[in-house]
């Protein structure tokens, strides 16, 4: 049995006959009546029990965007059910408002809905749905907790998407779908055209130039159909906060519109999650599909506080792509981890692959750099500097491998790998 405010302002009302008359029986006589009276309220009150309750939640919902999750409830006693209802989510979940009330006549229903706003990724689970019904008093009633399954999958933001549309524009300048035109080695021919200063010699034709009394040229474009393959490290580097997010977080944001912007470019992207062993994985998907199995794949991966297996990322790498391939690495770029790690199998991926490592910058480290305001600062200053520099020294040894290193802040990473992604594909080198 539960009690109401009622119930203690009743047993209130007591007091001045207790001051009156201040005897045992006094307190005695009005605490029985009280009682009875919330057990005679709570006996005409309809069992919670007697309520069926099934939900309706979305499968999925982006990070940030609301979401609603619907009880219907059903009265299948005699009685009606006054209650109080609560549905149940972990925090994370951002329910606004998770109570509310209801008046169920017998045979009569009712739909309840609980706004939730998600405030990170992955799997929410809806608790149980209480239930608790006051007599028609209001001063006391009854309570049940009924277990009424409920999970929403929380998808990645992918706030990088608004970087989109410009990249896309690029491609189509790349791609030979506006006046530009890009020659290089490694890709497709497209035509011919008259020479013009400034023209690269090595692209004349010279058998069109002799059937013609003008140089004639040759205009490439990018090969389609290239094979990108996109390791995310989610070891104990992937859980260190940025700002307010960890790293993965922004790793996530880089992945996402890398495979938006590759999969309008023709090529096949493929997918790993990775620490010490496979966690995600998105293969075989192409188009719109592509898009909604990555963002489901990574909606649920999380930092395991373990060294990266890099040896077992190379041996994934090489199973899954036979021919040259873009390989993009997104990780730390913690000298003490890539030095024991990713610098000893580098030539491994290099040799066969074009390979390109995309690592988060923290801001705060910068703004210690700039730090002079007193003696603890310079030293804070100092240590951010040394981190720096060997940051850069390890960048180096990374670039003198062959692999191409972008290290930007977390909301330009995203876009800087883009950029990156179209840079080689102009040069020629996927």
């Amino acid at each position: 049995m539960t009690i109401t405010w009622r119930a203690v302002a009743l047993t209130a009302l007591g007091l001045p006959a207790a001051f009156l008359v201040p005897v045992p029986g006094t307190v005695l006589l009005w605490a029985f009546v009280v009682v009875l009276a919330c057990a005679l309220d709570a006996g005409l009150a309809g069992s919670p029990r007697t309520v069926a309750v099934s939900r309706d939640v979305p499968s999925a919902v982006r990070l940030t965007e609301p979401a609603r999750s619907t009880l219907t409830l059903t009265n299948l006693g005699r009685r009606t059910v006054r209650a109080l209802v609560r549905d149940a989510w972990q925090p994370s979940a951002g329910a606004v408002t998770d109570r509310h009330v209801a008046a169920l006549p017998p045979g009569e229903g009712t739909r309840l809905t609980t706004v939730l706003v998600p405030s990170r990724r992955g799997d929410l689970h809806a608790d149980r749905v209480t239930i608790r019904s006051t007599g028609p008093l209001g001063l006391a009633g009854r309570q049940a907790s009924l277990t009424v399954p409920g999970r929403l999958r929380v998808l990645p933001e992918f706030a990088s998407r608004r970087h989109l549309p410009s990249r896309l524009a690029r491609l189509r300048e790349l791609d030979g779908r506006s006046a530009v035109q890009i020659r290089g080695a490694g890709t497709e021919f497209d035509s011919l055209r008259e020479y013009v200063v400034g023209d690269d010699v090595r692209s004349i034709d010279w058998r069109a130039t002799a059937r013609r009394a003008d140089v004639v040229v040759r205009t490439w474009r990018p090969e389609r159909d290239r094979r990108v393959m996109i390791v995310l490290d989610t070891s104990r580097t992937s859980a260190a906060r940025v700002l307010d997010a960890p790293r993965l977080d922004a790793s996530i944001e880089a992945a996402l519109l890398l495979s938006a912007l590759a999969s309008r470019a023709g090529d096949r992207v493929e997918l790993v999650a990775h620490d010490r062993r496979l966690r995600a994985r998105v293969a075989g998907a192409s188009g719109p599909r592509l898009m909604t199995a990555v963002a489901d794949a990574l909606a649920v991966v999380e930092p395991a506080l373990v060294e990266t297996d890099w040896p077992a990322v190379v041996s994934t790498v090489r199973e899954r792509m036979s021919q040259r391939s873009l390989v993009v690495l997104l990780t730390a770029l913690e000298p003490s981890a890539v030095e024991q790690g990713l610098l000893g199998v580098a030539d491994q991926l290099t040799s066969r692959h074009q390979v390109v490592l995309a690592s988060v910058r923290d801001p705060e480290v910068e703004e210690l750099r700039q730090g002079r305001a007193d003696a603890a600062a310079v030293y804070d200053a100092a240590a951010a500097e040394r981190g720096e520099l060997e940051r850069a020294a390890v960048a180096l040894r990374l670039r003198q491998r062959g692999v191409e290193v972008v290290d930007a802040l977390p909301d330009k990473l995203a876009p800087a790998l883009a950029d990156t992604y179209l840079a080689l594909k102009a040069a020629g080198r996927l």
